[in-house]
């Protein structure tokens, strides 16, 4: 029975990761990108999450919820995991070590950037059309903008590379080839989710006035 119940929890711990935390970082991402095309624009996007019908209890449950069961179950997989050198090569074996080590990162990163923005929002200290302002306060510290960067890489390996674990929990890439297709697939993930942040994070910190870099 308990076999049974830690191999449920296994399987349901690499779903909510990639569905729906994986897809809410992606959409999270996404609006912060379009901060680099100015302050007007990023809080527009926002104007349209806030605007989403029944949005605290859908970030309720497909959000807050998922993301502590994973945290929670994730730690103790962080800290039971044995290196599986006998089961892949070095360099997955590498992988599987910076997924549990990234996994406590992103945890602490995610805490700390909620208690920044969400929580700040929920008790009205800071208004949704001042998330611009506020995130260019934080990022004006080089200390905080180092510590967004490494939170931000963290959490998008944590991602991608989980990708790749899900891919063979859930027998999706059986073999040796489609393993390693995979992990190509997932690098590239990685790469573009990350310029993608990179690029968000770096237009909160140096804000440019869209209106006067486009004039000749």
């Amino acid at each position: 029975m308990a076999n049974h119940r830690h191999f449920f929890n296994r399987k349901l711990h690499s779903l909510l990761g990639v569905v729906p935390i994986g897809a809410f970082l992606f959409i999270h991402l996404l609006t912060n990108y379009y901060a680099t095309r100015g302050e007007a624009a990023f809080l527009d996007r926002v104007k349209i999450m806030e605007g989403l019908p029944f949005l605290a209890l859908v970030e309720l449950v497909f959000i807050f919820l998922p993301l502590l069961y994973h945290a929670i179950f994730g730690l103790y997989i962080a800290f039971q995991a044995k290196n599986n050198v006998g089961n892949y090569g070095y360099f997955r074996n590498v992988m599987f070590m910076l997924q549990r080590v990234t996994g406590v990162i992103t945890l602490i990163f995610v805490a700390w950037h909620v208690w920044e923005t969400k929580i700040q929002l929920v008790m009205g200290t800071t208004q949704a059309t001042g998330l611009f302002k506020l995130m260019n306060e934080i990022l004006a510290s080089p200390f905080m903008l180092a510590f967004y960067i490494v939170g931000l890489l963290s959490a998008v390996f944590h991602f991608s590379n989980g990708l790749w674990s899900f891919a063979v929990s859930w027998g999706i890439t059986i073999g040796p080839r489609s393993q390693r297709i995979s992990t190509y697939v997932t690098m590239v993930i990685f790469v573009l989710m990350s310029v993608m942040g990179l690029m968000a994070l770096f237009a909160f910190a140096h804000p440019v006035d869209v209106a006067q870099a486009i004039q000749p």
